[in-house]
């Protein structure tokens, strides 16, 4: 048994996306984590995912973009509803979309694939952690509004699994509950 690795994985946690700061993953640092995140489950091999850096300037100009887009959703959006939207992506210094691509399979269901990227999600938050880095795993409206899909560059078939925010902590992450994995389990008998 690698107790080490264990430890690891019980060490994990989120880093709330307001809480980190630059400096970020570089480039190189960056492909380093996400080949290690690229690792996980994938029937048929189909690699049912991609990745889309968002980073430096185009953060903030990806928050004026929800703005706009907000504000045509609910013309009387408050002014706390705006904030909200124009920072969204402001704090941690890279987001890194996952993107679940999502199209025609004759064998491997879209639900199978659709769980490869948000495994890969999941992972890339461990790369992160494990580099030294804080992350946090959200989605949020825009995960799921075709006009902003669209301006992210998505195809028809494709769909946001998670947005990973990536940066370094101003603070180290409190732990919380987790669940009992015993009170979880329950077994069937063929009986």
């Amino acid at each position: 048994m690698n107790k080490e690795t264990l430890a690891a994985l019980d060490a994990r946690r989120s880093v709330p996306a307001k809480q980190l700061q630059a400096p970020g993953p570089d480039a190189a640092t960056l492909v380093r984590m996400l080949q290690s995140a690229s690792r996980v489950p994938d029937h048929g091999k189909r690699v049912p995912f991609r990745f889309l850096r968002i980073a430096g300037d185009d953060r903030l100009a990806l928050g004026e973009m929800l703005v706009a887009r907000a504000l045509e959703r609910d013309p009387q959006a408050s002014d706390a509803v705006i904030e909200k939207d124009r920072g969204r992506f402001s704090h941690a210094p890279v987001v890194v979309a996952v993107i679940a691509r999502l199209g025609p399979d004759e064998k491997i269901p879209e639900q199978e694939r659709l769980l490869s990227a948000g495994c890969v999600c999941f992972a890339l938050l461990q790369a992160a952690q494990a580099m030294g880095y804080g992350a946090q795993w959200l989605t949020g409206w825009p995960a799921y509004d075709p006009a902003i899909l669209q301006a992210l560059g998505l195809g028809s078939d494709e769909k946001i699994a998670g947005f990973v925010h990536i940066g370094t902590p101003k603070l180290e992450a409190p732990e919380r509950e987790r669940p009992d994995a015993q009170a979880l389990l329950t077994d069937w008998t063929a009986g």
